[in-house]
């Protein structure tokens, strides 16, 4: 073995090579020169062997409980399989959006987006419009400096991906598959540089959101085509938050947080509102551990708790309630599916509870609902109930309805009175 393969193996076995010991560098700041960018081998974590059985194991600083280890293994799988199958770091050069040999390259095979094309043309681009494509199997054995994008360029990739999500030329649908796969080749050269600082942070937090806005458009595109991207969007949302809360602990100094960080931890929360998320993750208490305190704290965190306790009780007054006082834009984009899955339980045991010859007023159901009388009446409908109008031109629903069920598809966007964002 040569030196630099003994000194690779030697890193790979140190204990602070690991994000789950107790040791953490922070990231030192980025220079103006990208050349000099400062790297640090937190940000792809290696899950230390120990071979102890007694809890004297706990003391060592290699040492990572077994639930811990576990849920963590797929999250460093993921991290290393887009940056390569072999940890180390390389500092990009390349000082456009795409590498020009890959340009040249798809503009032979026609292997452009339409947002990539010079004209319509679809065998020219130019640097101004062609942006790097992810790379599913890529090595740093085989990557050249030249096909790497230091982290200035990285940043006016972002930029210019994000602005491309007010295009409405096209249907969201193709602008959100051109963002997502570009955003990943994004995330891909920064592990390669193991580039771990605050303005990555702030990437990541950009990505973030771009996923959350796509999970929440994606959802009233309305089209049953939409299903595999909703899970293709919602598995890489996981991935990157799992990616920007490696960062947070990386740059971590004394007791302090990142101005955004309590809102994306709460992001976490409210995404196992879905019941089939709670099945496949970790327990959320073992994850509420490893939160600082500061950010346990937060408004934030508490409103996501607030409502997801609320939800799995069934409380659909205080859950709509809260949700139309509290929830940040970016909050609500997570829970809008929900909040239709709260209403029809509400209206289901007022449809069973009511008095049969008493229908329930549609205004009051409304109110109830939070939401406008003719969308209650929609809302009803959809949930395959009849509704009446009395003498005095009042609508009103007949409950005992012995027809209620949830739509097969998922409910049309409907407004949450109240909502402050």
């Amino acid at each position: 073995m040569d030196d630099s393969g003994r000194r690779r193996q030697q890193w790979r076995n140190h204990p602070s090579s690991s994000l789950t010991g107790p040791t953490r560098s922070r990231s030192q700041k980025l220079s103006s020169n990208p050349a000099k960018t400062t790297h640090s081998s937190n940000f792809i974590p290696r899950s230390t062997t120990t071979t102890g059985t007694t809890p004297d194991n706990t003391k060592n600083p290699g040492y990572v409980p077994k639930w811990k280890s576990e849920t963590n293994a797929n999250k460093q799988q993921e991290v290393e399989k887009e940056a390569g199958d072999d940890v180390g770091s390389i500092v990009g050069t390349c000082l456009f959006m795409c590498p020009e040999g890959e340009r040249a390259q798809r503009e032979r095979q026609r292997d452009l987006a339409v947002f990539e094309r010079l004209n319509g043309d679809p065998r020219k681009t130019s640097p101004a419009l062609a942006v790097k494509k992810f790379c599913r199997t890529i090595s740093l054995k085989y990557v050249q400096a030249s096909d790497v994008r230091p982290l200035s360029v990285l940043e006016d990739t972002l930029n210019y991906l994000l602005n491309l999500l007010d295009s409405s030329e096209h249907p969201f649908e193709v602008v959100h598959d051109f963002i997502f796969d570009r955003t990943r080749s994004i995330r891909q050269d920064l592990s390669m540089q193991n580039i771990v600082n605050d303005r990555a942070i702030h990437m990541y937090e950009k990505m973030v959101k771009f996923h959350v806005v796509s999970h929440h458009r994606l959802q009233n595109c309305g089209s049953s085509s939409m299903s595999s991207l909703q899970y293709l969007n919602m598995e890489q949302l996981t991935k990157t938050l799992a990616s920007l809360y490696i960062l947070y602990e990386a740059n971590r100094s004394s007791n302090s947080i990142y101005e955004n960080e309590a809102e994306f931890r709460s992001l976490y929360v409210l995404l196992h509102l879905d019941s089939k998320r709670q099945q496949t993750e970790e327990s959320l208490s073992f994850w509420f551990c490893r939160v600082p305190p500061i950010v346990m704290k937060s408004k934030e965190m508490h409103f996501a708790r607030q409502v997801l306790r609320f939800y799995r009780m069934g409380n659909y007054r205080s859950f709509l309630c809260t949700v139309s006082a509290e929830a940040s834009y970016l909050q609500y984009c997570v829970i809008e599916p929900y909040v239709n899955e709260i209403r029809a339980l509400a209206v289901s045991y007022i449809n069973n509870c009511c008095y049969k010859f008493h229908p329930y007023p549609l205004e009051q159901l409304s109110k109830l609902l939070m939401m406008k009388e003719s969308d209650a009446e929609s809302f009803c409908h959809a949930c395959s109930l009849e509704t009446l109008t009395d003498d005095g031109g009042n609508k009103l629903l007949p409950t005992k309805q012995t027809t209620f069920s949830i739509p097969k598809g998922s409910f049309q966007s409907y407004s949450l009175l109240g909502l402050q964002q």
